[in-house]
């Protein structure tokens, strides 16, 4: 078994932005700025927006939070993206997610300038996305092509299974992952609640990819010996184990599938490294005006 190290990977591509960033800084006379929106007091948003901002900081680009009360509106945030989206000190827009139910996630994100759409969930970023043209990748679909290609992970001809459809992760990365294009050039099927036969399909992947949301969701006698495990699901447990009160798990049974595996990410160290790195990656491109000018 050998580990797919986000933790590795993410320190070198980051250490790769920084320098670009401050070429970018050197030759514009401004750094890459990346907003957040976040909406409420969920605890995972929260955790995941500060992890942002000071990687932000890391790598030489400003950063600004923007926070709103949980009663915030949906034209009041659509107002304030609408500002953003003409503000010429901006490269990237972020909103985090989930919202509060009375707020269209859809319409919020359709609201996004898409050459400011640095989490790549747009619908023309994702229609370029399915033509194989220039645009910004979801972020941790992108992250994961990220780790893949720095291991020299030859994906072509492989068959690959996504566990999961959302629109977030699985969708795209069964989109990617079939693409002319490397990696990808895999032959792939997208499964899902739906799915008969689930642990079967799962069986016959070179490559699987776990984004269903649920622990340990892929057990050993799912997996193939010499498969390759990217487990991108993040469930989150209280545990007196731990200082902070809570223990993360993937979606895949770590400890038994490891010994069947080729290769395989944790969690955490994994996949969620990785997506910070899409991130950066995409508004550092916003910045430079690479993708849409």
């Amino acid at each position: 078994m050998n580990l797919l190290d986000g933790k590795l990977v993410s320190a070198k591509i980051k250490e790769d932005i920084k320098v670009e960033a401050a070429a970018f800084t050197a030759a514009s006379g401004r750094k890459p700025h990346l907003v957040a929106i976040l909406v409420g007091n969920d605890g995972g948003s929260e955790t995941y927006v500060a992890s942002k901002m000071r990687n932000c900081e890391l790598v030489g680009f400003d950063s600004t939070n923007i926070r709103y009360d949980v009663d915030i509106t949906e034209e009041q945030l659509i107002a304030k993206i609408k500002e953003i989206n003409v503000d010429p000190t901006i490269d990237g827009l972020i909103v985090q997610l989930p919202l509060p139910k009375h707020i269209d996630p859809d319409k919020i994100t359709e609201a996004i300038d898409y050459r400011k759409d640095v989490d790549g969930f747009h619908p023309i970023n994702l229609g370029r996305m399915q033509r194989n043209l220039p645009c910004f990748i979801p972020a941790t679909p992108y992250g994961i092509l990220l780790m893949l290609a720095h291991y020299g992970i030859d994906t072509a001809g492989k068959k690959a299974v996504v566990v999961g459809r959302s629109n977030i992760v699985g969708s795209p990365m069964s989109i990617l992952l079939a693409r002319n294009s490397n990696p990808g050039n895999c032959t792939v099927t997208l499964t899902h609640s739906r799915t008969q036969n689930l642990a079967e399909e799962v069986l016959q992947a070179d490559i699987i990819v776990a984004a269903i949301g649920k622990k340990n969701f892929v057990t050993a006698d799912m997996v193939k010996p010499g498969a390759i495990v990217i487990d991108v699901g993040i469930n989150r447990e209280d545990s007196t184990e731990t200082k902070s009160g809570f223990k993360l798990y993937g979606d895949v049974d770590f400890d038994n599938v490891a010994e069947k595996a080729s290769w395989i990410t944790p969690v955490p160290g994994g996949v969620g490294l990785m997506t910070i790195v899409g991130l950066l990656k995409n508004t550092l491109e916003a910045a430079k005006g690479t993708i849409y000018g």
